[in-house]
């Protein structure tokens, strides 16, 4: 069964009751965003995150009128206990599914039997594009990081278990993310090692060798460089002489 409330925060802003989508005004996507991340904040807290640049007072009266714009329903979107506001457990947020999967992978639960769910949560779209507020900024780089994590580990998980092509999906999707994370070019090379394709993962070595050093100036570690099999050294055989005329 749906779940009567849902909230995107992946790649937009998207509310949707039983009744269907709801427009809502900035300071109520704001508020209920930010209510969703946390789950339980203080009254204080919550105004002085969202409203830095004026006074307390201001900052709580604006808190209420957005409180009290939201939609009515039951249960309520975000309910009050004492002084701390709580986002209703039946609101369903993408978020939350992204960080209990990538989550799931990370501490070496099993991949799903084809690997596809996990894969598409974990390369989806970041949190609240185009929003660039500081608690959406720490935010968002916590999500980009666990996903990257996230990522790696699956690409391991999926190369044991066979899944070559999903592995290299996932192992790119980290590559694409962030271009100079040496792990996800390990999980490159891993694949490519398990598909017995040497000069692939070689070629690859050597390109983010270059990568490496026209960004940072840098060398890739000596553990990337031992994944590498390395050619059979042959002993130079001495030059024979000719017999003498």
């Amino acid at each position: 069964m749906s779940s009567p409330a849902q909230l995107w925060l992946l790649g937009q802003f998207r509310l949707e009751l039983v009744t269907g989508p709801v427009e809502l005004c900035r300071n109520c996507q704001r508020l209920l965003a930010f209510m969703a991340l946390r789950e339980r904040v203080c009254r204080t807290v919550l105004a002085g995150t969202l409203w830095p640049e004026v006074t307390e007072e201001h900052a709580r009266g604006s808190l209420r009128t957005a409180l009290w714009k939201l939609p009515r329903g039951e249960p309520p979107l975000i309910d009050c206990c004492g002084d701390s506001l709580l986002i209703t457990p039946a609101l369903h947020v993408d978020v939350h599914d992204l960080t209990r999967t990538a989550l799931d992978v990370v501490e070496g639960c099993s991949p799903s039997p084809h690997g596809e769910p996990r894969l598409g949560l974990l390369t989806g779209e970041d949190l609240l594009p185009g929003w660039d507020e500081d608690w959406v900024l720490v935010e968002r780089e916590r999500l980009r990081q666990l996903r990257l994590h996230a990522l790696d580990a699956l690409a391991e998980a999926l190369t044991r278990a066979g899944r070559r092509a999903l592995a290299m999906e996932a192992a790119w999707a980290s590559v694409r993310a962030e271009p100079l994370r040496e792990s996800a070019h390990r999980a490159v090379i891993a694949a490519h090692l398990a598909e017995g394709n040497v000069g692939e993962a070689v070629r690859h070595y050597d390109a983010f060798r270059r990568l490496l050093n026209e960004e940072l100036g840098v060398e890739p570690s000596a553990e990337l460089g031992r994944m590498l099999p390395r050619a059979p050294v042959t002993a130079k055989q001495p030059a024979q002489r000719g017999r003498p005329p």
